[in-house]
């Protein structure tokens, strides 16, 4: 876990909780919109829905509170809350972020990005921040039939980036986007957001590091 493959050039990147700190909002938002709705979430509920994609994410929500609920109309709500906020109160980064894509494109490295949230957010999240700039290919969930824990995201981002997935380093915060990761054979790096790796899941890691920059001691370069 802390020897760098040397032909390892491109490194992917989840987007929410491990670029930008939006995180913590869908923790809050999926609870407050399912209650708008009369159900009531647990923490531990809100955090099994980190990177959740289609069609995982209706399915988890059915199985927690019922066939009747409308999930098109719980999301829907839950995207209008956090939108709301985050006009508000911004979108801020997470520690090192510029620091670490500045740092792997003067080395020539290349970084896409393979998020769960659709791709009209995503390119305004990413323009918003100023990361967009350093992102050779932006793929979202939307693109794949089955978004994370589903290997197929991280699948595309290698072919549309012509590179092995052993090749590469895909960066997550949360289990679903690490099991999606390591199903495509990407070497992966937690960098925890919400919640620490238990056992089960540091066995699927490659690396875990405290923040961003220290994957840069992963490379030998």
């Amino acid at each position: 876990m802390t020897q760098i493959k040397p032909d390892v050039s491109t490194v992917i990147f989840d987007m929410d909780g491990t670029l930008i700190d939006t995180e913590k909002y869908y923790r809050i938002f999926w609870k407050k919109a399912l209650a708008c709705y009369g159900y009531s979430m647990t923490d531990e509920q809100a955090l099994s829905m980190r990177s959740l994609g289609r069609p995982f994410a209706p399915i988890r929500l059915r199985e927690m509170f019922g066939d009747e609920l409308d999930y098109n109309a719980v999301r829907d709500c839950r995207r209008k809350m956090m939108e709301e906020c985050l006009e508000k109160e911004g979108i801020g980064l997470k520690p090192g972020a510029l620091e670490l894509l500045k740092w792997l494109k003067d080395k020539g490295i290349t970084t896409a990005v393979a998020t769960a949230t659709d791709p009209e957010r995503t390119i305004k999240y990413l323009k918003r921040t100023g990361l967009a700039q350093f992102m050779d290919r932006v793929v979202s969930a939307a693109m794949v039939k089955e978004g994370k824990p589903s290997p197929d995201i991280y699948l595309l981002a290698c072919a549309q980036l012509n590179v092995k997935p052993e090749d590469t380093f895909a960066v997550e915060d949360s289990p679903n986007g690490i099991l999606s990761a390591f199903r495509a054979g990407c070497n992966v790096v937690m960098v925890p957001d919400q919640t620490q790796p238990d056992e089960e899941l540091q066995k699927l890691l490659y690396a875990c590091v405290p923040v961003l920059t220290d994957i840069k001691g992963l490379f030998a370069c």
